[in-house]
């Protein structure tokens, strides 16, 4: 009867340590991801940034994973754009929902490392339907992205 429950023990124990590894490696690891490029302005330390997000970082949980805290969101909408899976397309007539939350500095930096800012996203700075501006961020062209893989190579 013990060597079931040790067996049983050690194999949640495995799978424990293998999730909190993925969300590690997911939300937090500088593996795979580059400094972000040189064409985007400076992070200012004393600045705070407002960012746009209509997929998996309207989740409040998702948020405390990856910037180690949830923060405040309003309700947004950025006309011109529709939602397609995991990206936004430009599109006339259409508005995607979503949401704006406030961040600092070493918070924008850990939104561009969940995004592979410069590998897999960019971030661009769009009008909202209220009239201010947010980052968003944005699925980067594949033919963008197979430069930046040869680049990494």
């Amino acid at each position: 009867m013990r060597k079931p429950i040790r067996y049983t023990l050690a194999t949640v124990s495995i799978l424990l340590g293998v999730l909190i590894g993925y969300l590690w490696l997911t939300f937090a690891s500088p593996f795979g991801y580059n400094p972000r490029p040189e064409y985007l302005p400076a992070i200012d330390e004393d600045a705070t940034y407002s960012v746009f997000v209509y997929g998996t970082l309207k989740q409040p949980w998702v948020r405390w994973l990856v910037m180690g805290r949830a923060g405040d969101s309003e309700p947004a909408r950025l006309p011109g754009f529709r939602k397609e899976e995991l990206d936004i397309q430009a599109a006339a007539g259409a508005v995607t929902e979503g949401e704006v939350i406030t961040v600092n500095a070493d918070e924008i930096r850990a939104l561009d490392r969940y995004e592979r800012l410069g590998i897999r996203y960019e971030r661009v700075e769009l009008p909202l339907q209220n009239g201010n501006t947010a980052w968003v961020y944005r699925l980067m062209d594949p033919l963008v992205q197979e430069i930046s893989e040869e680049v990494l190579d």
